[in-house]
């Protein structure tokens, strides 16, 4: 339960901060997201009532999934990159949204 409330408030705060203007803002809703969306995928591989994954420890019926986790390592990595591109764009961008007094 508290897993899916972390999930929920993580999505939550994403979405919010993703409707903001600014780029930072939306940066970090990104970031959020993506940990959302991980901990969603480590839900659903099911590591906390199964075995281990390896199948020298136990039997291959009780043995953990390991393609959630496969699949979260490379979402991580993917979620690394795309945030230090937009943090680039951030960066080098300007700010042309704004409105000029003049």
């Amino acid at each position: 339960m508290t897993l899916a409330i972390t999930i929920g408030a993580l999505i939550a705060g994403a979405v919010f901060l993703m409707l903001q203007r600014g780029m930072v803002r939306i940066v970090l809703g990104f970031v959020l997201l993506g940990h959302g969306v991980n901990l969603l995928l480590m839900s659903a591989g099911g590591t906390s009532r199964r075995d281990q994954p390896l199948l020298s420890f136990g039997s291959p019926e009780a043995a953990a999934d390991p393609l959630p986790q496969a699949f979260v390592l490379t979402a991580i990595v993917i979620a690394f990159s795309i945030t230090i591109y937009m943090l680039t764009l951030a960066a080098t961008g300007s700010d042309d949204d704004t409105e000029d007094a003049s």
